[in-house]
């Protein structure tokens, strides 16, 4: 089991924060999933007809994300929000990247609704898990650079095991360690939003959508949330 944090001081500086963490097990990244192939096609036949496009940063989800990012010492428009990046690219291009099920799902329902999304193979995450303020002495290996070691800066926001950095920059890029392949079958989905107070029924639905993508595809899913506050547990998944 792994339990999920939200460290005090970040919970303080962003006490609207809210995750909903979607958990797979038994997950079958090998099959054919037709509900993900549909999602992806139909936001791309909408984008190509013009009649719906992604979230950019003048949409105030996006913009709450490249405030959040400011506030910690990175500059959001030379190093992206992850939902931000993934609209831009879909934007134009006018298609999504197809990588593997599960992570064609998650990308789906972030560009969809306009909400950060990441995913952790749980069988390589060690110990707990806390999104946090880096102290510097923190390593990150990037996804797709598994020769490559970075140091996240003294108070960057970070998702960390017991082992090392698991996202930059909160959810900006993901660590190669813990990456989502065809293989993975425990996995765990984060879905953000850091106003729960604006944005918390467009956060149920994205989670809802994204369950639902997964459900044919794994033995068990499961919801569970995430909050920011004195009074928020943390969550086992």
């Amino acid at each position: 089991m792994t339990v999920f944090r939200i460290a005090p001081a970040v919970a303080d500086a962003f006490p609207d924060a809210l995750v909903a963490l979607v958990t797979a097990t038994g997950l079958r990244g090998h099959e054919d999933w037709p509900g993900t192939v549909e999602a992806l096609d139909g936001l791309e036949r909408r984008v190509a007809e013009g009649s719906w496009q992604p979230a950019d940063e003048t949409d105030p989800r996006i913009e709450a994300w490249h405030t959040a990012y400011r506030s910690f010492g990175t500059n959001p428009r030379r190093i992206r929000p992850s939902v931000d990046a993934l609209g831009r690219r879909f934007t134009k291009k006018g298609s999504l990247p197809r990588i593997n099920p599960a992570v064609d799902s998650y990308n789906a329902v972030s560009v969809r609704h306009g909400l950060p999304a990441g995913a952790f193979d749980l069988d390589h995450v060690t110990g707990d898990v806390d999104i946090r303020h880096a102290d510097g002495g923190e390593e990150f290996t990037p996804l797709g650079e598994p020769g490559t070691v970075e140091n996240p800066k003294p108070g960057e926001i970070i998702y960390a095991d017991t082992t090392g950095v698991l996202t930059r920059h909160w959810n900006h890029r993901d660590a190669h360690r813990t990456r989502v392949t065809e293989d993975s079958t425990r996995v765990v989905f984060a879905i953000e939003t850091l106003h729960a107070d604006r944005d918390g029924d467009l956060l149920r639905a994205a989670a809802g959508e994204l369950r639902d993508l997964l459900a044919p595809h794994a033995d068990r899913t499961a919801v569970h949330w995430l909050a920011a506050g004195p009074a928020q547990p943390p969550v086992t998944v």
